[in-house]
């Protein structure tokens, strides 16, 4: 049976390469982005590699504007001509930590969007799956959520935010058989992150993460480190104690 997939946020790299994934095995994409001609670079793309008779469509939307959502997830419903088997939310920035720091309202703003509209969009779509009694509902977080530094805490607080809520909705859903799934990527080479130096052996290209993110939800894997290493790497960072933590630098 043809998978029914919608994509928040398919303009990022993370995102394109894993619909290309899955547009390769045949399935239905719906895909939601803020920037449209990007996003049509996008759609034409998967368009392009798609199986014969497999839809391809899209909205362009600013996921910021929660009372939009609804409205959004009911178009996508409709032009995959039924229920998403799988969702995957790949929607969020990296915000600029010292401008947080000095702006409140650009720290809330950032909350909104890597937080706030993550949360706003997962409560709706786990509304659904847990009526049609299947689904899976796969949301892109990051490591910087298992522990706040200061180096990006206004990031890693709306990621750390969300993967509790998912860690709630997990409990919650899966004796409904809804799988729920935290991805949670370390260092990936994307314009997200062009501004930071980068080399060695802890960055990943999107491609990785994309075949980390296919095989997680083939196998309804709860939580996902991608690359794999970044589990032990931030089990260390979270059994550092409060007092030695304090004086590092990270």
């Amino acid at each position: 049976m043809t998978s029914r997939i919608i994509i928040f946020g398919a303009t990022s790299a993370i995102a394109h390469a894993t619909a290309r994934l899955w547009a390769a095995r045949g399935a239905h994409l719906f895909l939601v982005g803020r920037n449209a001609l990007k996003l049509q670079s996008v759609e034409d793309d998967l368009r392009a590699r798609a199986a014969p008779g497999a839809i391809i469509a899209s909205a362009q939307a600013d996921l910021d504007k929660l009372s939009d959502h609804p409205a959004l997830i009911a178009t996508a419903v409709a032009a995959l001509g039924g229920d998403a088997d799988v969702v995957l939310i790949a929607h969020g920035n990296l915000p600029d930590q010292a401008r947080c720091q000095a702006d409140v309202q650009e720290m809330l703003s950032q909350l909104n969007t890597n937080g706030l509209s993550v949360i706003s969009l997962c409560t709706l779509l786990a509304n659904r799956f847990e009526a049609q009694g299947s689904g899976t509902l796969a949301v892109i977080t990051s490591v910087a959520g298992d522990r706040g530094r200061q180096s990006n805490y206004a990031y890693g607080a709306a990621k750390g935010l969300v993967s509790r809520f998912l860690q709630g909705l997990r409990n919650r859903l899966t004796p409904r058989g809804v799988s729920v799934i935290d991805i949670r990527p370390g260092f990936v080479d994307t314009p997200m992150t062009a501004a930071i130096d980068k080399g060695g052996p802890l960055w990943a290209a999107p491609t990785k993460v994309a075949s980390d993110i296919v095989r997680a939800v083939d196998r309804r894997r709860p939580v996902v480190y991608t690359p794999w290493f970044w589990r032990y790497i931030l089990l260390i960072i979270v059994l550092i104690p409060e007092r030695v933590f304090n004086r590092l630098k990270l």
